[in-house]
């Protein structure tokens, strides 16, 4: 019998991606009087959020003070009431978002199958010798055909994801983040601070402040990029207490929703309204599914991917049709036979059970995994605290404001470029405290170009009309990731020109691309 032997080749293309983004949004606040019966007082602010029991209002000067919504007249309580009422109808919502098929992941990994396909293929070996020697050469055909088709299937199944595809979920967000990848991982380098607020609303509170970290380079975020599906998930409630389970799309990390004490961080006030807090080493991380960045664009793009190498989406499908049923490991296959899992509001948020096989070190956390760098000692709870406001004050440092038995305090907080980091700490009880520490020199995210490309098209249209707008075209293997405010793109998405229809009526409408160069 001649040897049979089965070649498999396999082509992977690295790429190293950089965008420019740019976003900007303004707010206007509607100012509603507010009776404070239980201090015979009024004041003037804009609902902001209620939580825990407590009303959280926003001055005209930015300030913002919290009450119990029972020291409120009763005309506020309702009112109180019907916003709450509004905002979870808003939140509820299944928002009007596009769908791109090509963004979506590639095979699907069955371990029995694959486990199938592997021991068919002696099995079939076996046959075709026997067959070979009774003379059979229609039955050799047959099984050298299944033998062939099985053993392919099998090797098939090991899912191997397009790099593409989860860059474009990370676009949106650069160039505050850069990715690159090799043949195993995707890597997503990020300094850890979101672009909304951070910290506000958290009514448990261990003192800790939001610090930028140095995720980059070779301390980089993994996602693997040949995710293998395990025989028997494992279960994040009895596991991964420690470190990041996945990465944001905004490069922020997310940790288990339990603590490590195994609590649900949300339940027990721990969270900002974004789903965030900071660690021991001052580092800002969610602990539920960062569900705000569903809203960043029109595309469905995921809002997360798992360290199983496993997308996470919103409130919709990949292929844009309503959330289906979820299992136990709070997701599903889609449309696609590709695994992924789903955020929402309901423990555990995110990732029930890990799907994919892991690899965790001797403390439970998954590996490889970013390190965070402390700046000080670990702070420890301070009762009865609840966090107002924090803001930058500055381009290198934030001002925290909270409450405590009804006094205002603060933290202003700033860093130098050789690693000094000052916090001056301001009390009503005792006054001011300065403390200064010599740590690590803060980073920036890698960035090889920065390329602005000039747009060109119709500047003044008519309502309704489809006009085209191009840039120049880049080198090979350049992509394109465009947007356009008061119009729909029809054509062109991922290359280097597109046409858009305008609405009707008269608007103020607007390009935008992010081009990512080889």
């Amino acid at each position: 019998m001649k040897p049979i032997q089965f070649l498999l080749l396999l082509g992977v293309a690295t790429q190293t991606l950089i965008a420019h983004h740019v976003h900007t949004s303004e707010s206007q606040l509607s100012l509603h009087k507010w009776h404070i019966e239980l201090h015979d007082q009024t004041v003037e602010a804009a609902f902001s959020m209620f939580k825990d029991g407590n009303v959280f209002l926003e001055k005209e000067n930015g300030n913002i003070v919290s009450y119990p919504v029972t020291a409120l007249s009763e005309e506020d309580q309702t009112y109180v009431l019907q916003k709450k009422q509004q905002i979870e109808a808003l939140n509820s919502r299944v928002p009007d978002k596009l769908y791109n098929s090509s963004n979506s992941p590639v095979y699907r990994f069955n371990f029995w199958v694959f486990v199938l396909g592997i021991l068919l293929i002696p099995t079939g070996i076996y046959c075709y010798v026997i067959l070979l020697r009774n003379k059979r050469k229609w039955l050799q055909l047959v099984v050298t055909i299944v033998v062939i088709a099985c053993g392919l299937y099998g090797f098939k199944s090991i899912q191997t994801t397009d790099p593409a595809f989860i860059n474009a979920a990370f676009i949106p967000f650069m160039p505050n983040i850069h990715t690159s990848w090799d043949d195993t991982y995707f890597y997503v380098h990020s300094l850890g601070i979101p672009g909304h607020q951070m910290m506000t609303g958290i009514t448990n509170w261990q003192q800790q402040v939001p610090i930028p970290q140095c995720y980059v380079d070779n301390n980089a975020w993994s996602i693997p990029l040949n995710p293998v599906v395990a025989p028997m998930p494992t279960p994040t409630a009895t596991n991964f207490f420690k470190g990041a389970i996945a990465i944001a799309a905004n490069g922020v990390p997310i940790f288990n929703a339990l603590n490590n004490t195994g609590t649900d961080s949300y339940l027990a006030g721990e969270l900002d309204q974004y789903g965030g807090h900071c660690g021991r080493a001052d580092d800002y991380h969610y602990h539920i599914a960062p569900l705000s960045l569903d809203s960043i664009t029109e595309d469905i793009l995921p809002i997360a991917f798992a360290f199983d190498g496993f997308a996470v989406y919103g409130s919709l499908e990949p292929d844009g049709t309503p959330l289906e049923t979820l299992d136990a490991n709070h997701g599903h296959y889609g449309e696609n036979g590709v695994y992924h899992y789903h955020g929402n509001m309901t423990y555990p948020y995110m990732v029930g059970n890990m799907v994919g096989v892991v690899t965790a070190d001797a403390s439970g956390q998954i590996v490889p995994q970013a390190a965070s760098q402390p700046i000080r000692p670990a702070q420890t709870p301070l009762p009865d605290a609840a966090i107002t406001d924090c803001q930058p004050n500055g381009t290198n440092g934030y001002i925290l404001t909270y409450t405590k038995s009804g006094q205002t305090y603060t933290i202003n907080y700033s860093w130098t470029s050789a690693g000094q980091y000052t916090y001056v700490f301001s009390s009503p009880v005792t006054g001011t405290t300065t403390q200064v520490y010599n740590s690590f020199v803060p980073c920036q995210v890698p960035v090889n170009c920065i390329f602005e490309p000039v747009l060109s098209g119709i500047a003044v249209t008519c309502t309704n009309g489809i006009y085209t707008y191009t840039v120049p075209a880049g080198t090979a293997g350049t992509t394109y990731y465009w947007t356009a405010t008061g119009g729909t793109i029809i054509s062109g998405q991922g290359t280097n020109s597109i046409q858009v229809q305008w609405n009707s009526g008269a608007i103020i409408g607007q390009v935008n691309v992010v081009q990512s160069n080889p």
